[in-house]
């Protein structure tokens, strides 16, 4: 069975919190893997409820997307995964800012409404 890439992956709904099947299903990973995940990624820490059930915010399932990416798409080995984290988390604005522009033509158009409004009150 293959992986579907990213692109194929299920748009993820505007919720607070996410079970784990849940986030299995919108990231194409298996429950195991993303608890074994939590031990391995200081970054992922879901909030654990009655039961010790886990949720998962937004935030989680976006950083279990990007682990899964480097792992499986990019073939990075886990410690390779866990340094290229840190690394991005250390330079964000140079890495959100490039894929905004990719991900959003819009957001180009805004930005340069914002700098034309800034010229005029200079």
């Amino acid at each position: 069975m293959e992986r579907p890439a990213r692109s194929e992956l299920p748009p993820i709904p505007a919720k607070r919190y996410f079970t784990i099947g849940e986030v299995s299903e919108l990231c194409a990973v298996k429950a195991h893997v993303l608890r074994y995940w939590e031990q391995e990624f200081a970054q992922l820490h879901p909030v654990k409820r009655r039961g010790n059930r886990r949720y998962y915010q937004h935030h989680e399932v976006l950083l279990i997307r990007r682990i899964r990416e480097l792992l499986y798409e990019e073939g990075f080995t886990i410690s390779g995964a866990r340094q290229r984290l840190e690394h991005d988390a250390d330079a964000p604005s140079e890495s959100v800012s490039a894929s905004a522009r990719i991900q959003s033509p819009e957001i180009g158009k805004l930005r340069a409404e914002i700098e034309a409004i800034l010229k005029i009150l200079d």
